[in-house]
């Protein structure tokens, strides 16, 4: 069975990325870079050296990249598709479904979110005028709508 040992998530990938390319263009060499990187991200040991291979994976995947998993294998499994060996550990780029991002979880109490009444969407099946309520039409509105208005009152 699969064992994760531990996943590094795409934002601090691409700073890594950035950072790590920083100081190959100031001329570091691969010890230096990997300890300025463990004081920036404050990593160190085995997680400094997964974080420096998860780099490595990312960089080679950075489309819609969601995050980086490393994983051990038991003896007879095979690795799953665009895993990388760096040892006995494997790296899996793991990237957002359907081609973009999650949404995010609306903070607010309720309102707005799938199902709910609030937001933009525009309705349903449309007449796209502006109503002046979110109730919808008060009574004046619906006897005007229905040709009361033209009655005396």
């Amino acid at each position: 069975m699969m064992k994760s040992v531990t996943e590094f998530p795409s934002f601090k990938l691409v700073e890594g990325i950035k950072a790590h390319t920083a100081l190959m263009a100031e001329g570091k060499n691969p010890e230096e870079i990997q300890a300025i990187l463990g004081e920036q991200f404050k990593l160190e040991g085995d997680k400094l050296k997964y974080f420096v291979n998860a780099l490595d994976v990312a960089g080679k995947n950075p489309d819609k990249l969601h995050r980086v998993k490393i994983m051990s294998l038991a003896e007879g499994e095979t690795a799953p598709p665009k895993a990388t060996q760096f040892e006995e550990l494997y790296y899996v780029p793991e990237f957002h479904r359907g081609g973009q991002a999650p949404e995010p979880k609306a903070a607010s109490g309720g309102r707005g979110g799938p199902g709910g009444r609030g937001g933009r969407q525009g309705g349903r099946g449309g007449g796209g005028g502006q109503k002046e309520s979110p109730w919808g039409l008060s009574p004046e509105q619906k006897a005007a709508k229905k040709g009361g208005a033209n009655k005396p009152g």
